[in-house]
């Protein structure tokens, strides 16, 4: 048996060299960027509607011959000026820094998010730090946006600024998908009702939680006849429980499997993990980083009467995946 312990900070698993600059420190920013066009949000699952923003940003920053700048912040506001009350994270921070990366744009600015960096006047975080420090001469933003203390500075006052200092305000449409618009809310709420399909087609990809092999319980595989991998949950945005078709990504290659979420109630577990059975698959990866990708909700978690009892139902499940996983 595999056992998946999923414990931050994690590692950034690509190994790719990425040509996106990563900043995350404004110290660290020596001069201003050359005819920055920035966009600003936390960008929490880098789903959809992100993604089409940043394309509005590097088509505006070619227009300007300038460079494409995505400022975000970490941790999540929410986890500083709420603390009580925050919500689990589609994205943590590696998995956000490697998805945008991966859409070309020039520099990611991710900001520490403190209580002292909270209390910045609007007017002087968008004088201070988005013209004098970044250079911007664009920002591309929803129609929403707010920001600075107590969420003070809107559209309205992005306008006045950039007309007494000369830089564009452009705001972008949301993009919808059904009768909703696309937002981190939605994905998240799919997730929770294990409505993965539904939410894969938000986010452009699959839902995916990642993490450590480690040495399990060693259940599965004699016990049960599946050699399974367990991953225990911190602060991830956690799929409805019950069973689902997975594939799981581990270094450069992708395998099919199924994958079990919930309390184990057959054997009184009590612990919340995730349970991954990787089809075919026989390599020693304890000490690996892996991903796992949503793909399908299979059926409700339930207690069987015994070990045999629930083998019977993993063999279903199992070719059940398969069909699923073969369609892809």
């Amino acid at each position: 048996m595999f056992y998946f312990f999923c414990q931050g900070p994690y590692e950034i698993l690509d190994n790719s060299v990425f040509t996106m600059q990563l900043i995350t420190n404004l110290k660290e920013i020596t001069s201003p960027f050359k005819n920055a066009v920035v966009t600003i949000g936390n960008f929490d699952g880098v789903h959809v509607g992100h993604q089409d923003l940043f394309r509005q940003v590097i088509e505006k920053a070619k227009v300007l011959g300038g460079q494409s700048v995505v400022i975000t912040f970490e941790p999540h506001p929410t986890r500083v000026l709420n603390c009580n009350k925050h919500f689990p994270m589609i994205t943590l921070y590696e998995q956000k820094v490697e998805l945008i990366s991966k859409t070309n744009i020039d520099v990611l600015l991710c900001i520490p998010f403190t209580p002292e960096f909270a209390a910045i006047p609007a007017r002087a975080f968008v004088e201070g730090i988005l013209w004098n420090t970044i250079g911007m001469k664009a920002i591309i933003v929803g129609p929403d946006y707010s920001f600075g203390k107590k969420r003070e500075g809107n559209i309205d006052l992005l306008r006045e600024i950039g007309e007494k200092l000369g830089f564009d305000v452009i705001i972008s449409d949301w993009i919808e998908q059904g009768p909703h618009r696309i937002s981190s809310t939605e994905i998240r709420n799919l997730v929770k009702e294990g409505k993965v399909g539904a939410a894969s087609k938000l986010l452009g990809r699959l839902y995916q939680i990642r993490g450590t092999v480690k040495c399990g319980r060693d259940r599965g595989g004699k016990l049960l006849g599946f050699p399974t991998a367990n991953l225990t949950l911190y602060d991830e945005l956690c799929p409805k429980t019950g069973v689902y078709a997975v594939t799981v990504e581990y270094k450069e290659n992708s395998y099919k499997g199924v994958a079990n979420i919930g309390y184990s109630p057959t054997f009184n577990n009590g612990q919340f993990n995730l349970e991954v059975h990787i089809f075919d698959f026989h390599q020693n990866i304890y000490g690996q980083l892996i991903r796992v990708n949503f793909v399908q909700r299979l059926r409700e978690e339930i207690k069987f009467p015994g070990p045999e009892a629930l083998a019977t139902q993993i063999r279903k499940d199992i070719i059940r995946a398969k069909e699923i996983l073969s369609k892809r």
